[in-house]
């Protein structure tokens, strides 16, 4: 007969590498039942796009066959919980995470990317919200192929836009309030106040994660980002050649000023190689190469990936079409997994009491 303390004995000595602490420890093994030799649980993950699971699945049903009984028959079913960041109260209060995605300039595929990070952790199985913080120059209508104006309902007596869902997003745009290819001509208060407005009086709904996508630079967006919304940390894009990383230091820098101090999860490095479909094994440095890893040597920083210059992305991109099921969106997957990584890392204390 397999006692239950026994397999949590094994349990416990399967350990997280990125928490570093084990797994019975971080309370993500749930609904543990024995019946004869047949072991079945539940092991919570803090992320749906854990790029550990399949480790961690193995790792678990090796402990309990090794160390309780060789003839288990073992049942895992794997879910997760992501752990809400901090935040003041009644600020976005169902969102636990906002990521904001910047740069230091234009041009680098910032938008993309924080396009491809929110589609990739929803193809995970993360629900997830797409703010387009670009008041000037607003991508998300075109990257979604969507024009469309939001919805306005009023909850409590308050008057509320509900975001416009596609692709299994919740996306929210000023270009989804003008026509297509109108300039916005605003000074620096209205901005500011147009992003309080998509902090405050937009109903999210359950989000694992809010992508923010900043105009680049270090003006009012971030500045008001920085004050008004629970950021839980920062993605910063770059391309490999030094003009772009001279601008992403201006980014980070803005970033761990005193005044404004939040946690940078790390730098992506975007179009960094261009590989030609008829010569897989070749790989085209066309803007140089290691800009991104020299930033994050320079800062102490994560790296979070390579994402290379392809010709389908640009596609995707003019035409809204997007399908994570194609091997030439692995880099982005993994690009995801990452940074979901790092904010469970960055939330290790919130899982320990979970």
């Amino acid at each position: 007969m397999i006692e239950k303390s026994a397999v949590l004995r094994a349990l416990s000595e399967v350990e997280d590498p990125d928490l570093k602490k084990d797994l019975v420890t971080l309370g993500m093994i749930e609904e543990l039942s024995i019946d004869g030799n047949k072991v079945s649980f539940r092991l919570v993950l803090t992320t749906p796009a854990c790029p550990m699971k399949d480790m961690l699945v193995s790792a678990c049903k090796t402990a309990i066959l090794y160390m309780v009984d060789k003839s288990a028959e073992i049942s895992i079913d794997v879910t997760s919980r992501v752990v809400q960041n901090t935040r003041p109260e009644g600020i976005l209060p169902n969102v636990k995470h906002v990521i904001a995605v910047a740069s230091g300039k234009g041009g680098v595929g910032k938008s993309t990317v924080s396009a491809t990070l929110a589609l990739a952790l929803t193809h995970l199985g993360a629900k997830v919200g797409l703010l387009d913080a670009d008041i000037y120059g607003p991508s998300i209508p075109t990257l979604f192929g969507v024009q469309q104006a939001p919805e306005m309902i009023t909850i409590e007596g308050k008057t509320k836009m509900v975001p416009v869902e596609s692709h299994g997003l919740k996306l929210l745009s000023i270009g989804f309030m003008t026509a297509p290819g109108q300039a916005v001509v605003w000074r620096g208060p209205m901005i500011s106040s147009a992003f309080k407005q998509f902090i405050h009086d937009v109903e999210w709904g359950e989000l694992d994660y809010l992508i923010v996508d900043l105009p680049p630079g270090t003006g009012d967006v971030q500045i008001t980002l920085s004050q008004q919304a629970p950021l839980t940390g920062v993605v910063v894009v770059t391309t490999p050649q030094e003009m772009a990383l001279t601008d992403a230091r201006r980014a980070i820098d803005m970033f761990q000023l005193e005044s404004i101090a939040k946690p940078i999860l790390g730098v992506v490095e975007n179009m960094s190689y261009f590989t030609p479909d008829d010569a897989p094994d070749k790989r085209y440095e066309l803007f140089g190469k290691g800009g991104g890893q020299k930033l994050c040597t320079e800062y102490n920083l994560n790296f979070l990936g390579e994402l290379p210059f392809k010709p389908e992305i640009g596609s995707s991109s003019d035409t809204g079409k997007w399908d994570f099921n194609q091997i030439h969106m692995t880099p982005y997957l993994n690009m995801a997994m990452e940074v979901a990584r790092r904010v469970s890392i960055l939330n290790q204390p919130k899982a320990e009491n979970g």
